[in-house]
């Protein structure tokens, strides 16, 4: 008899089957209207978002008071009165938002645009001149060494290392729609920048007051290859791309999205809360790089969008027109369209 847990995998797969079928648009050839309707804004220059590691000390350093600067500012907006900071802003609006923008049509075009106005945050409000950094983790994943020693997790020079155990306590009797892994829940983080950070929201939708927490799990590598990259970008569709890149529920195990959430641990591997750890946004900027290289492949891959609309019925197939829903405190709602490529407005940046 199958399994319990392999019959869910096996319907969700079949919905995403059935409710996929790809959108495909023309290239990025001279913007014409050949293009579904779009209509990009030229960009004087491209922000060149570059992996953490090939940073210089002051860079990094230049970033990290950023991402402080915008946890010391106050919040506009926020979509929950607990988050007080312009970073906690984000999170909260994650957390609201998490379960309308994962295994869906939307999960990369959707991160692509959240990573983005972040990026702009960290450098209208707090002065930051270069781009959001990203982090392969296949450099480290492919290494002998451990994921835990990744220059991300330095001290000095990075975002500060491993949940120290004994110094975090989850709340009690937290329901399953919270999605905490326990044992992911080391400790708190006692070195680096974001020591004495105090977060505001998690874990999971729970509202508490707590340190940023980590739980490095070294066993996680195997989900973060070079070759767990390749199996993925050599996919021939949108569809079966996304959904190798994303992971659980749909595959039967963890893939690089979930793989790396859970690499780190924490708060980071939840997947409501997860932005209250800086590292989320130079993650979702490696899976961002990722779905670019996987476009750049064949010219049609640019405006090919699929999968469904919502992880509940009525099924919708996503199109190019389908909103990004975005708090007005962050930046716009836009359709999907408008972030296919990276090289035009309003996104303008490239990977390097």
């Amino acid at each position: 008899m199958p399994s319990t847990r392999f019959l869910i995998f096996a319907l969700l797969a079949l919905i995403n089957t059935i409710y996929s079928t790809p959108v495909l648009a023309q290239g990025n050839q001279g913007h014409n209207s050949s293009n579904h309707g779009y209509h990009p804004g030229s960009c004087e220059n491209l922000l060149q978002r570059r992996e953490w590691r090939t940073l210089s000390d002051t860079e990094k350093a230049d970033y990290i008071t950023a991402v402080k600067c915008l946890q010391a500012h106050p919040a506009i907006n926020p979509v929950f009165k607990a988050a007080k900071t312009r970073f906690d802003e984000f999170q909260a609006y994650h957390i609201q938002q998490a379960d309308k923008v994962h295994v869906t049509g939307q999960f990369l075009p959707w991160h692509r645009h959240f990573v983005k106005r972040y990026e702009l945050a960290l450098r209208d409000e707090c002065g930051y001149k270069a781009a959001t950094p990203y982090w392969d983790w296949t450099q480290d994943a492919d290494e002998a060494s451990s994921i835990s020693g990744a220059p991300v997790f330095d001290p000095i020079t990075g975002f500060g290392g491993d949940g120290v155990p004994g110094t975090y306590t989850l709340p009690p009797n937290i329901s399953s729609d919270n999605r905490v892994i326990v044992p992911a829940f080391r400790g708190c983080v006692r070195d680096g920048p974001f020591a004495n950070y105090t977060l505001r929201l998690g874990p999971g939708k729970l509202i508490t007051e707590h340190c940023l927490t980590r739980g490095i799990n070294n066993d996680a590598r195997k989900y973060l290859t070079s070759s767990a990259m390749a199996n993925a970008t050599k996919l021939p569709t949108f569809e079966l791309f996304r959904i190798e890149l994303e992971g659980e529920p749909i595959t039967s195990d963890h893939r690089m999205h979930d793989g790396g959430h859970i690499a780190v641990g924490g708060e980071m591997s939840n997947f409501y809360s997860s932005p209250g750890d800086p590292l989320f946004y130079l993650h979702h900027a490696n899976l961002d790089r990722i779905w670019w290289n996987w476009q750049q492949m064949l010219p049609m891959r640019l405006f090919e969008i699929s999968g469904r609309s919502t992880i509940v019925p009525p099924f919708v197939n996503v199109t190019l027109d389908h909103p990004l829903q975005m708090d007005s405190a962050l930046g716009p709602t836009v359709p999907i369209r408008e972030v296919v490529d990276i090289h035009s407005g309003p996104n303008c940046y490239t990977y390097v």
